[in-house]
């Protein structure tokens, strides 16, 4: 407090710092005089050190109003004073800024049934909501004060009931004192009878219910049939039934508050999973900003995202979950550098399906999607021999698919092909003009292989049938 009045009235002002030069030497008056110079003319942060913040001052003249060894102590208390009332600020502002939240809360009329998403939609663009940073803590205080309508609606709710059920026991009591001063009652009397003597009393009247009245003069007469020990069929029937009455009562009570525990446990699980679902989303935007490289692990990519304050959020979801999610990020990179590579090597038309990798290599390792495929030139070699073998593969069926669209190759080509070798140029002169063809040039001995085969096929199934021509089969299936 002392020393933000001094910053009114002594900011660059260097005749104030001489004053208490000289009227307290280098006593007490030096050290306030010297921190206040600190932070009114350098604004010196509470979390700064000595050796940052000297150049800002060593050459300015007020620097001198302490000695040599008391500087630094003074500036480290300045510190520590400085950091202590920034915390305290801070505190401060966090409770003004929850306790506007709270009555931003009050002023919205919640009910216990309200969600968050419609009071983000309502109020989110406010500046008091925007004051609580964390997304879950705003969530969390909006949950409290649904806990706080909760208990005050079932707090005022008990207490109707209480006064609801004083008022009625009153009412009883009331009922069953007139029937005392009944003296002609006994165990043999009829409520009919009973009742056109009694219906002009006001107790009488203040229980409305015509049954309740009948309820309270029959549980009286067993109080008398108690009494007396003389108990009448009558009186030991009613007696029954109502026993029976209040055994169904408990019974439908207990399944009413199975059926509503059971309710409740389904809404508190659907509300926990979606919980997680949105902690496992909040992890996996975590993943994509600060995990980028493939080759890292979980044991020290853990220590890193705990730093973050989106860590927080992930609460919900355990340490083999966030696992799982960080091995399938992980992959996911993998695959997607995976297909950059095999990418570039499709593009670079100067590797052919036989070429070694040492080769390959000198034309592709100056791209990057080589180098960001990873540190391991063993995992590039196969994952290029991989790439090869499916070429090659592709290669081949995709020859065949040429030859059946070859119409001039019949089941005479072979025959005419070993008669004369000109037939045969034709038929090669032909496939040349495709590049499914060409691309087999590096294996052509597998490339004739499956052409002579594929010629011995015609030959052996002769002539096709006419188009008007019927399957056998279906002849046989007719006769």
């Amino acid at each position: 407090m002392l020393l933000e009045r001094g910053v009114r009235f002594a900011q660059h002002s260097f005749i104030l710092y001489l004053l208490f030069f000289l009227m307290w030497g280098r006593g007490r008056g030096n050290v306030f005089a010297w921190k206040l110079y600190l932070w009114s003319s350098f604004k010196v942060s509470a979390f700064s050190t000595w050796d940052k913040e000297l150049p800002k001052f060593v050459f300015d003249p007020r620097y001198m109003l302490l000695g040599v060894k008391d500087r630094k102590v003074c500036f480290e208390d300045f510190i520590r004073t400085r950091a202590e009332e920034e915390r305290k600020e801070k505190r401060n502002k966090l409770k003004e800024k929850r306790d506007a939240f709270k009555r931003l809360l009050e002023e919205a009329r919640l009910t216990p049934k309200s969600l968050f998403s419609d009071f983000v939609v309502k109020y989110g663009k406010q500046e008091i909501f925007k004051g609580i940073e964390k997304l879950r803590e705003r969530e969390t205080l909006f949950n409290e004060h649904l806990e706080e309508l909760k208990l005050s609606r079932k707090s005022k709710e008990e207490e109707l009931k209480q006064a609801a059920r004083g008022r009625i026991e009153k009412l009883k009591n009331d009922f069953v004192e007139l029937l005392r001063e009944q003296k002609s009652l006994s165990v043999r009397s009829h409520w009919k009878k009973v009742k056109a003597a009694i219906a002009d009393d006001s107790r009488y009247k203040a229980v409305e219910s015509s049954s309740l009245r009948e309820d309270y003069f029959k549980e009286y007469i067993k109080t008398l049939t108690d009494t007396s020990n003389e108990p009448g069929v009558a009186a030991v029937e009613e007696r029954d039934r109502q026993e029976r009455i209040q055994a169904s009562l408990r019974e439908r009570e207990r399944e009413v508050m199975m059926s509503r525990t059971a309710q409740e446990k389904e809404w508190d699980r659907e509300k926990e999973e979606l919980r997680k679902s949105e902690a496992a989303q909040h992890f996996k935007a975590l993943l994509v900003d600060m995990v980028r490289n493939a080759d890292a692990t979980w044991h020290d990519t853990k220590k890193n995202l705990r730093k973050d304050h989106r860590w927080e959020l992930t609460e919900l979801i355990d340490d083999h979950e966030r696992e799982k999610l960080f091995r399938s990020h992980v992959n996911n990179l993998l695959e997607r550098k995976r297909l950059q590579f095999r990418r570039l090597m499709e593009e670079t038309s100067q590797i052919t399906l036989t070429m070694p990798w040492k080769k390959a290599r000198k034309l592709i390792k100056e791209d990057p999607r080589y180098k960001n495929f990873g540190d391991s030139d063993e995992r590039r070699e196969a994952e290029y021999d991989y790439y090869l073998r499916e070429k090659m593969v592709a290669a081949k069926e995709d020859f065949k698919k040429l030859l059946l669209e070859i119409k001039s190759i019949t089941y005479r080509t072979r025959a005419l092909v070993q008669e004369s070798e000109k037939h045969y140029k034709d038929v090669i002169d032909v496939l040349k003009n495709d590049k499914r063809y060409l691309i087999l040039d590096c294996e052509a001995e597998e490339r004739e292989k499956i052409l002579q085969n594929y010629l011995v096929e015609l030959e052996e199934k002769g002539p096709p049938p006419p188009p008007t021509a019927t399957n056998p089969s279906d002849r046989l299936k007719r006769l």
